[in-house]
């Protein structure tokens, strides 16, 4: 199944891509609008970024392997992204995760049945002096703890 993006995208793509001396260097970006256009990066998706670039679909792929903000599968509305490094791991990312993993019943990679909710342990979220780090989507949270980490999934529960 071929993806085609929006013309909306496309013109803001455009827009993005002539900030750049060249357009290949503009596939982190690219890679960034498929997902939110698609929801995740299937292989259909980064072999449409890779033309929208104008490079190899291997190597948009590469670069989407590489990197743990993009999704290589559907997930839920809600993507929780952990950070997993060291100096949140120091400050108690792991309680944080073993929330998530006990309030929503999810394992590193997984879904909630409902689709409301995917879960990811991620490597650094680089901000490493306010850790724990944690992600929902595009939102960034810092100083986590159990208590807060509870409350925000009850927050998001509550407006879904």
């Amino acid at each position: 199944m071929q993806v085609k993006f929006s013309k909306k995208t496309i013109d803001e793509f455009e827009a993005l891509a002539s900030h750049y001396a060249q357009r290949r260097a503009a596939l982190l970006p690219a890679l960034y609008l498929a997902q939110r256009e698609f929801g995740y990066l299937s292989l259909e998706a980064v072999e449409a970024s890779a033309e929208l670039v104008g490079c190899t679909p291997a190597q948009a792929l590469e670069v989407a392997e590489f990197y743990t903000m993009y999704k290589k599968k559907a997930g839920g509305k809600h993507h929780l992204q952990v950070c997993r490094t060291l100096s949140c791991m120091l400050n108690g990312s792991e309680e944080v995760q073993r929330v998530i993993e006990r309030k929503l019943g999810l394992k590193n990679g997984e879904t909630t049945p409902d689709g409301l909710f995917s879960y990811q342990k991620v490597e650094c979220l680089a901000a490493c002096h306010v850790g724990p780090c944690l992600q929902v989507n595009d939102e960034f949270y810092q100083n986590m703890t159990p208590q807060k980490t509870e409350e925000m999934i009850d927050r998001l529960k509550k407006n879904s």
